[in-house]
């Protein structure tokens, strides 16, 4: 095995690395040089697009058909898309994997998960009549150079607002780049533009001149992370300005007329320069190094390298890190590289190995964790092997060390190693994982269809699966011949009862297919309603939609589909959908009593609930706040009634309020404002006009309305007991009989504090027994008449119970009459 140094370059006082990631990439027949070459961050896909500015072999129809073709790194085709929608001026990616393709008229698609779909969006502007020239692309966004100097910029894929940058001089652009809002001074996306011999800088407010004046500059790159700017010249010359202008960091001279093909930077240490097969790194101090290719290169920046493409082979350059430099630079002394060595030693079985560890004992904590991170960086697996069998040494030597890192690393590279594998063609590096996280590598597998890796790291690395098995599921829809019912058994086989699965999401994708009948059967498996319903309604399956709402008891979910069938149907149409499901017409009835009383009158009329409307027109007349309307409604309530035998008392009491309601209106009109009627019942009426000594008119309502002679007397007395007419209820005890008897009389006049007119009526109770009668004398003060009373019946007890509540002349009177009593006189 070759030493890991074999590869390093010397680049000032860092180390630079070639990593050989994938050999045979492309098809020798591809002519790569005649196209546009555009790789994915984190070592994402490749997508190329024959260049139209040159010329091509012919050969033949097929081939000169146009397509966007993406590959992945390691030259696996993973889809073509045929392109017959104009001339492309950008092609870039989003940090999560998306395609952009921007066309001359500033048409834009966003492909997403690499499966051929996308979202269209235009750029507005002035694009399509000026044209777009080019793009530059960020993470989350892109800005457009139009053919009048004018700058677009889209900050969002995922809402997509393009917005005019400030306007920059109409001179020609000789070159431009990007700094994204992130790492910008002033947090939005910034243009650096190279017109003439000065450079401009441009925002969303302002365009700057920055005064430099030896351009023209043909190439401009920005660091990773916008804290370096690299500039070529006309002559041949590479400036490396810091980040906020303030400083020339250095000046490299290429000593090539020729003007390169493109300029990246190699993370954030070093720039590149690439010809057709030759490509320039420039380090600090401009101290460069030199590769040399046999084929036509493209230059492929990343988070912390750059990745190199030809037709034969996908290399990786970086910067070494500083934990493979001090584990394996020639001559290290470092603990790292003595752990390494003694680790050797001990395979060896040689004691010189004990030797080590005790040299380096104070520091084994350290060379440990050095020899992990090394692992980490390293993409040959027989030195991860050996890096990670040195830690393990080590870690066992210590008496307190804790293994997490460690396990965490063997993890990390058991999955790193099975993505960089060539059928898979993902050659993350270390750093770029982290950046990515394992949620994020799971999408990418899935989104290549490798699903038996996803679920195997998935499990391996305890993430969630469901999304794996819906994407399945969807590609299953989408490109199966099988019919529709094995279709659906196969999936709902392999996916019923794993936890998270969202059958809406494969009926959706089922749906968009045109498999309507697959997506409804797909849909009685998705347990969670809230999902079923939207769907069901896109698909125009309305019935079933609110079937499903009312079977999950969500009020809100039906009354949304309600809300829908409302505006869709005719109205005798939704009723009819209503009435045979109870709960729905409960949910109308209910919304429609607050919100829509037309629409309930309606409903009612068209059941032909002849009550139900009587009523609703009965609340109403109610709640009216004059008597005209009230009126009416209760005349058009009562005619709703007029047809349905069963229901003519309900119409009778309509007729009677009404009725009472005219009377109440002349009484009003014809007594004065002294008393208000409207609204009073019967009863009350009776009572108001009795006390107000209206009798005759209260016996007109007493007759017309049929009030029971019991219930007129109650009323007479109280309206008289409360307008205090005591002579004319001198005139009732006078009178032979009551209805209601006498004692009422008396027990409501003495309430009112007349005793005197009460006495009256006790001699009439004559059903009542003698003690009761004596009681009611007392009631009011007459004792002399309480003993006569006692006396009548002979009761000695009662009389001297009397008599023992009596006081001077009374009491004369009792005792006279006990002494009748005792000796036999009356």
């Amino acid at each position: 095995m070759s030493k890991p140094t074999a590869n390093w370059e010397k680049v000032g006082d860092k180390f630079y690395r070639k990593v050989q990631l994938y050999t045979a990439v492309f098809d020798q027949d591809l002519e790569l040089e005649n196209y546009n070459v555009v790789g994915a961050p984190y070592s994402g896909a490749v997508a190329i697009y024959r260049d139209e500015e040159k010329v091509h072999t012919y050969r033949g129809a097929q081939a000169a058909k146009s397509s966007i073709d993406i590959y992945s790194c390691a030259g696996n085709l993973i889809r073509r898309i045929n392109w017959d929608k104009g001339s492309i001026k950008g092609l870039g990616w989003s940090e999560d994997e998306k395609l952009l393709v921007v066309t001359e008229d500033g048409t834009v698609r966003c492909y997403y998960d690499l499966q051929g779909d996308f979202v269209p969006f235009s750029l507005g502007h002035g694009a399509e009549e000026h044209g777009v020239q080019s793009c530059k692309f960020y993470s989350s966004g892109f800005v457009a150079l139009l053919g009048n100097n004018h700058l677009v910029s889209v900050s969002r894929y995922d809402e997509p607002r393009p917005k005019l940058l400030a306007i920059p001089p109409p001179d020609p652009v000789v070159s431009w780049a990007i700094i994204p809002p992130a790492y910008s001074l002033s947090r939005s996306v910034e243009v650096i533009l190279a017109i003439g011999t000065t450079l401009y800088v441009v925002d969303a407010t302002d365009a700057e001149d920055r005064d430099f004046s030896a351009g023209p500059f043909r190439h401009i790159s920005v660091s990773p992370r916008g804290e370096f700017l690299a500039f070529y010249t006309d002559d041949g010359k590479v400036w490396v300005v810091s980040g906020d202008w303030s400083e020339k960091l250095s000046e490299y001279s290429s000593g090539v007329k020729t003007v390169p093909k493109d300029m990246q930077w190699c993370g954030s240490n070093a720039v590149a320069l690439a010809w057709e097969d030759e490509v320039h790194l420039i380090g600090p101090k401009s101290v460069a190094t030199k590769f040399y290719y046999d084929a036509w290169i493209h230059l492929l920046p990343d988070i912390d390298g750059l990745r190199i493409l030809t037709n034969d082979v996908c290399e990786y350059l970086q910067k070494v890190p500083d934990e493979n430099v001090d584990v394996f630079r020639l001559g290290s002394d470092s603990p790292a590289a003595h752990l390494l060595e003694a680790s050797n030693l001990l395979d060896q079985k040689s004691p010189k190995a004990d030797d080590l560890i005790q040299l380096i004992r104070p520091s084994l904590a350290e060379a440990v964790d050095t020899c992990v991170k090394a692992a980490g960086h390293e993409f040959n697996i027989h030195w991860q092997k050996s890096l990670l069998k040195a830690a393990s040494f080590g870690k066992s030597v210590l008496d307190l060390y804790s293994s997490d890192d460690f396990v965490d690393m063997c993890e990390t590279l058991r999955v790193l190693n099975a993505v960089r594998f060539y059928e898979i063609g993902l050659p993350l590096s270390y750093n770029q994982f982290k950046r990515l996280t394992p949620e994020k590598l799971i999408s990418r597998l899935t989104n290549r269809s490798e699903y038996l890796l996803a679920l195997r790291i998935s499990g391996y690395l305890n993430l969630p699966t469901d999304k794996i098995y819906v994407h399945w599921a969807q590609q299953k829809v989408r490109v199966s011949v099988a019919d529709e019912e094995s279709i659906c058994h196969l999936i709902v086989k392999k996916l019923y009862g794993k936890p998270g699965i969202s059958f809406e999401e494969i009926a959706r994708a089922a749906y968009d297919e045109g498999r309507v009948r697959l997506a409804t059967e797909l849909l009685n498996y998705e347990p969670r309603a809230g999902k079923q319903v939207p769907l069901l309604l896109g698909m125009k399956e309305d019935l079933i939609a609110l079937d499903k709402a009312i079977e999950s008891g969500d009020t809100d979910l039906i009354y949304h589909v309600l809300l829908h069938l409302r505006k869709k149907l005719p109205l005798a149409s939704f009723f009819r959908v209503i009435n045979s499901r109870p709960v729905a017409t409960a949910l109308v009835e209910s919304s429609a009593l607050d919100q829509d009383r037309e629409l309930l009158k309606d409903l009612y009329y068209q059941d032909d609930r002849r009550l139900d409307g009587s009523n609703l027109l009965l609340s109403e007349a109610l709640d009216q706040k004059s008597l005209a309307p009230t009126l009416d409604k209760l005349k058009l309530a009562s005619k709703y009634l007029s047809d349905a035998k069963e229901y003519n008392s309900h119409r009778q009491h309509l007729d009677d309020a009404h009725r009472l309601l005219k009377h109440q209106e002349t009484f009003e009109k014809e007594l004065g404002p002294q008393t208000s009627y409207l609204g009073l019942s019967v009863n009350e009426t009776i009572f108001e006009l009795i006390r107000q000594s209206h009798n005759k008119r209260a016996q007109k309502i007493i007759s017309e309305f049929k009030i029971p002679e019991k219930t007129a007397a109650w009323l007479r007395l109280r309206a008289l007991v409360s307008a205090r007419h005591w002579t004319e209820l001198g005139e009732v005890s006078k009178q032979k009989k009551s209805p209601i008897g006498w004692e009422p009389f008396f027990n409501e006049v003495l309430a009112a504090g007349n005793s005197r007119t009460a006495s009256l009526f006790i001699e009439k109770c004559t059903s009542l027994k003698p003690e009761e009668r004596v009681e009611m004398w007392v009631k009011c003060g007459l004792l002399v008449k309480a003993g006569e009373e006692a006396f009548k019946v002979k009761d000695r007890a009662l009389l001297e119970e009397v008599r023992d509540r009596c006081e001077g002349a009374a009491r004369v009177e009792v005792e006279r009459l006990l002494g009748m009593l005792g000796s036999g006189r009356r």
